[in-house]
């Protein structure tokens, strides 16, 4: 996508801004969402294993005002692939150790955006898969639904702390081909 730069100016690439100098507000922003997600995740893990509430009485913080909300596969599908389209748009910000591990995010983040489309034609079908009475995504059919969505959030979001990390610190020629101002350049002037 290219939106037209001032008069006599080339265009401008949306992903070259986000992964240039708008790439640490684009992460900052990104990783909102993420930690938003986590806290729901949490919340919804101690409302079921310290509360002792049952599963479908676990509903996160959105959950307890907007039940509806939390029942519907749009939401987690639609949060699936806002994950999986902000991890694809972002990686090119980053640069050697850190995109590597930041595509392992990816990756495993595409799985889970797939475990969630399955849920999601299920609902939209009104036809549940693989011989169960509700909508169940491949790996359900092993592993409960709260302790899946815990494990791959978890598994997700670890290389991507780890990709951050590298990113904000990266070695000589990692900065050196670094497109964004993440982390401070050497060549820059302090901030004062």
């Amino acid at each position: 996508m290219t939106t037209h730069g001032l008069a006599g100016s080339p265009p401008v690439r949306i992903s070259t801004g986000i992964n240039g100098a708008g790439h640490r507000i684009a992460l900052n922003t990104f990783m909102f969402v993420v930690l938003a997600h986590w806290a729901e995740h949490l919340t919804q893990a101690y409302q079921i294993y310290v509360m002792g509430r049952a599963a479908p009485q676990a509903r996160g913080v959105l959950g307890q005002f907007f039940p509806w909300l939390i029942k519907s596969e749009w939401l987690h599908y639609g949060y699936a692939l806002v994950m999986v389209i902000g991890l694809f748009v972002l990686r090119k910000g980053f640069t050697g150790r850190s995109k590597t591990w930041w595509m392992v995010a990816f990756g495993i983040q595409f799985w889970h955006h797939i475990e969630h489309l399955l849920l999601f034609l299920q609902a939209q079908l009104g036809t549940p898969f693989f011989g169960q009475a509700v909508p169940t995504s491949i790996a359900q059919l092993v592993v409960p639904r709260v302790e899946l969505h815990l494990f791959y959030n978890t598994i997700v979001f670890i290389p991507m702390v780890v990709a951050m990390y590298l990113h904000l610190r990266p070695n000589p020629a990692e900065l050196k081909a670094a497109e964004c101002t993440c982390a401070r350049r050497a060549d820059s002037p302090s901030p004062v």
